[in-house]
């Protein structure tokens, strides 16, 4: 492969990924994300009860959701995210309702049509995806959601200071210390909104990153 390959960039990633999470059980901490919160109450509005995670992590948004009553099925690319999940849910009681599965969302998700009510990511969307990668992915995220589900998801964007940083890859990827961002625009956000209703698309700070917190509806 091309040496500015984002697929590439992302299978390289997958080591990464592997090692920064197993050095520290709590990388991302515990509290759940404020992306989580706010998603949770747009869930717990229409009475959801089954949701999907793409890049569950370590699992702090996942026991969120669990928590608040959801029945959650969590995918994760890295091995060991998931085994921190499994064990955490174990020991706190919530195996029943978080359940996981490796799988790389390059590829079509192993789950049947309109089977969930709601899908959330916190920032896989700008991992090393190609826009049409992202298309993909939002159309088998549209597949698998019942008429009326929302996908919510996050990203970084074009406004934070990373932008234009590190090694240019693809598109408006770029790489910093080894992992590959790929930051929104709005009109990237419309075009991956096809075939839903686009209900919000918000910008907010988390610490130094700005991002966007894209809400979908499927008709």
């Amino acid at each position: 492969m091309a040496e500015n390959d984002p697929r590439d960039a992302l299978n390289r990633q997958r080591e990464q990924w592997q090692a920064a999470l197993a050095e520290r059980a709590d990388r991302y901490g515990r509290e759940p994300s404020a992306a989580a919160i706010a998603a949770c109450e747009r869930f717990s509005q229409a009475r959801f009860r089954r949701l999907l995670e793409l890049g569950g992590g370590q699992g702090r948004d996942s026991f969120y959701f669990a928590g608040q009553g959801f029945d959650v099925t969590v995918l994760d690319y890295a091995p060991v995210a998931l085994e921190t999940i499994a064990a955490r849910a174990d020991e706190a009681g919530l195996s029943a309702r978080v359940s996981v599965g490796e799988h790389d969302v390059r590829e079509p998700l192993p789950l049947p049509d309109e089977s969930f009510d709601g899908c959330y990511s916190n920032m896989l969307f700008c991992m090393a995806l190609t826009e049409d990668e992202l298309r993909r992915l939002s159309a088998e995220i549209r597949r698998v959601l019942r008429p009326g589900g929302l996908c919510v998801y996050t990203a970084r964007n074009v406004r934070d200071a990373d932008y234009h940083q590190g090694i240019h890859r693809r598109e408006t990827m770029y790489e910093l210390d080894g992992f590959v961002v790929h930051f929104f625009c709005r009109d990237l956000v419309e075009r991956l909104a096809d075939g839903f209703e686009l209900i919000e698309l918000e910008e907010f700070e988390e610490g130094p990153r700005r991002l966007f917190r894209v809400t979908l509806r499927k008709p």
